[in-house]
């Protein structure tokens, strides 16, 4: 629980007070607001599914939308559960956990599960993931009354403060080059198709670029890695073949 005042967990809370002011600016309910904190966790996905529902797109649209902006978190889920499961460990209680997972979190366990002994990580990445969401949870209920009040100035700095947060954690956190590919071509798609597909333009962005980041990154970046020829009686590196 003391994660609660680690930099990336208050970076977190501050920028949940922006989501606070985007979802009052959007129409979204206190009680809605909370509710999507609470379930959808993810930050990214909260923004998407006020977004896709304020631009009129439909149901499915904002379905796919939303489930296709959570898939990324399953890398995280199966790189991180292998740190936490024990012989014992029941897998109701990794799925469970496995709802906390977000940039956050698995930035903030990853960085210290390996000094915890094994047999009590699961309680101690609970009790880090349980109050982050709770906290969380109820500062939106608190900030969306007080977020009315706030100077205009103040309010597009909270609320511009959200994706820049976003932004610089999954930069800073893309090791793979197909993530920064994805990130670039994302960040050009975005406003070009909001403009050309209104609606549709984050299902496209984020289907289409994802496709174009894989090929660019699979038949041009790695390709061009494994042209490179070996000096005779050398060895290429195993990464670089992969």
């Amino acid at each position: 629980m003391r994660g609660l005042f680690s930099l990336p967990a208050m970076i977190l809370m501050i920028s949940f007070v922006g989501f606070a002011a985007f979802a009052l600016q959007s129409g979204v309910t206190r009680a809605e607001a909370m509710f999507m904190t609470a379930t959808v966790w993810a930050l990214p996905a909260k923004m998407i599914l006020i977004g896709t529902m304020t631009s009129g797109a439909n149901l499915l649209a904002i379905f796919l939308a939303v489930t296709l902006s959570s898939i990324r978190l399953m890398p995280m889920v199966a790189s991180l559960v292998p740190e936490l499961r024990t012989s014992r460990t029941q897998t109701w209680l990794l799925l469970l956990l496995s709802h906390f997972v977000a940039i956050t979190a698995w930035v903030f366990a990853m960085g210290s599960i390996k000094d915890v002994p094994r047999e009590g990580r699961t309680a101690y990445f609970a009790g880090f993931g349980i109050t982050l969401v709770v906290v969380n949870t109820l500062l939106v209920g608190l900030c969306y009354g007080l977020v009315a009040s706030f100077p205009p100035v103040v309010a597009g700095l909270l609320f511009f403060l959200t994706p820049s947060y976003f932004i610089a954690s999954i930069w800073a956190t893309g090791r793979q080059s197909v993530v920064k590919v994805a990130f670039v071509i994302g960040a050009l798609a975005g406003p070009l198709l909001a403009v050309v597909m209104p609606g549709f333009d984050i299902l496209v962005a984020g289907l289409g670029g994802g496709t174009l980041a894989y090929l660019v990154d699979r038949f041009v970046i790695r390709a061009g890695k494994g042209s490179t020829t070996a000096e005779p009686g050398t060895v290429v590196q195993a990464e670089e073949v992969v």
